[in-house]
């Protein structure tokens, strides 16, 4: 056979061959790689993770044996200003407010108020200056009848013109006079109640069955008000009423009329909630030493408040009058309840014997919050403001007034 022969042969037998699959091969390769990988990664992860298991059973034992290794203890973080409290009374904290006589000394909390709060000059008539939110109302006698000057949030004076006449006790003003929204104030009146609009100076009047009413408080809404006199009760519709709701109804009525407050009251040995019949049912029990409760409860979304004269208290004995207590009760589980004892003057400091820096009882009374956490109370010549949360007592005004009723306005 011949060399040329040999190629063309060669080329017929590689015809009936078939072709090698190039592409084939390339993807069994890669994935045959790509399988040893895995096995190395999944290799490495049970490494990495049996040796973070023999490290956490090593620092258990190790931690069995030495008890003194703890994380530190969590310390809760004080509002600033904080003022521990003076000890317990039937299980709640009480602080003792600076004595009497001191108040001018202790630091201001500012509002429209201002720093002494005395019945203006000459303010304009409500019809021309009307006001947006009302700060407070005191009244002006003038010759048996009394005018309503109000104080609005922007610290402007307004006259109403109500020629109101006196009551039973005295003045017509209630310290529940301001309606909720700061835009009403309302005075009980012989046999009716006035209420006036300081945003319209509009004057609206409703006749009551009782000649002897003496104490208001609004409902939430600011759309009905609770009006109570020595054995009466009524609930008064100023806004919409509900269908076939009268103007006027009768409610059940309570030995002191201050007691007939909403959405709260306390009363007796518990915080009691209003319910829309006009009945009381209770919120909280109480186990404090009362002998006397003095003034309406003030409420907020939170809290509510109200002054008792307490029985001998062990825990702060006095010398010169009976022990006075303002008791700020949550109305939510999740807070704290707190009491602030009126202090009195240690008749051992020399020139403090003045009977005027003593508070006897009936000198002081809550008159509302400052916000959700500072009740405003009245003590002997001044307005005071109590910081729940701290325990620290602010001057707010001294008063020049014989009487006042704060509103939402006095907030900034």
């Amino acid at each position: 056979m011949r060399r040329e022969d040999v190629q063309p042969l060669l080329y017929r037998a590689a015809d009936g061959l078939p072709e090698p699959d190039l592409t084939d091969a390339a993807w069994a390769n890669g994935v045959a790689t790509r399988r040893r990988r895995r096995r190395n990664v999944l290799i490495g992860l049970l490494t990495v993770l049996g040796i973070a298991v023999g490290a956490a059973i090593g620092f258990g034992v190790s931690g069995s044996r030495n008890a003194d290794i703890v994380p530190p203890p969590t310390t809760p973080t004080l509002p600033q200003g904080y003022v521990p409290p003076a000890g317990q009374i039937a299980g709640i904290n009480y602080w003792v407010a600076p004595p009497a006589g001191s108040e001018r000394f202790l630091d201001r909390l500012y509002t429209p108020l201002g720093d002494r709060l005395r019945l203006p000059d000459d303010p304009d008539p409500l019809s021309e200056h009307r006001l947006e939110n009302l700060a407070a109302v005191v009244l002006e006698d003038r010759g048996g009848r009394y005018d309503a000057l109000l104080l609005g949030g922007d610290s402007s004076w307004a006259r109403a013109d109500l020629q109101l006449r006196p009551i039973r006790t005295g003045s017509p003003l209630s310290s529940g006079a301001i309606s909720p929204d700061g835009r009403f104030a309302a005075f009980p009146q012989p046999g009716e109640l006035v209420i006036v609009d300081v945003t319209t100076a509009e004057v609206f009047r409703f006749a009551l069955p009782s000649q002897d009413v003496s104490s208001v408080s609004w409902l939430s809404t600011a759309e009905r008000i609770l009006v109570s006199g020595p054995g009466v009760a009524y609930r008064v519709v100023v806004g919409e009423g509900g269908d076939g709701e009268k103007p006027v109804t009768a409610i059940p009525s309570a030995r002191n009329p201050t007691s007939i407050t909403a959405p709260y009251r306390m009363d007796s040995g518990a915080v009691l909630r209003y319910l829309i019949n006009g009945e009381y049912s209770v919120d909280s029990e109480l186990q404090l030493p009362v002998q006397t409760w003095v003034g309406q409860t003030f409420s907020t979304y939170t809290m509510t408040a109200r002054l008792f004269i307490a029985n001998d208290i062990q825990q702060v004995p006095t010398k010169s009058s009976q022990p006075q207590v303002v008791a700020a009760i949550s109305t939510l589980r999740a807070l704290r309840s707190s009491l602030l004892v009126l202090g009195e003057t240690d008749p051992s400091t020399p020139g403090t014997a003045d009977p005027a820096h003593v508070r006897e009882p009936g000198c002081c009374a809550v008159l509302g919050w400052y916000d959700d956490y500072k009740p405003l109370i009245q003590v002997r010549g001044w307005v005071l403001a109590w910081d729940v949360r701290t325990g620290k007592v602010q001057r707010v005004t001294e008063l020049a007034v014989d009487g006042v009723a704060l509103g939402p306005g006095i907030r900034p």
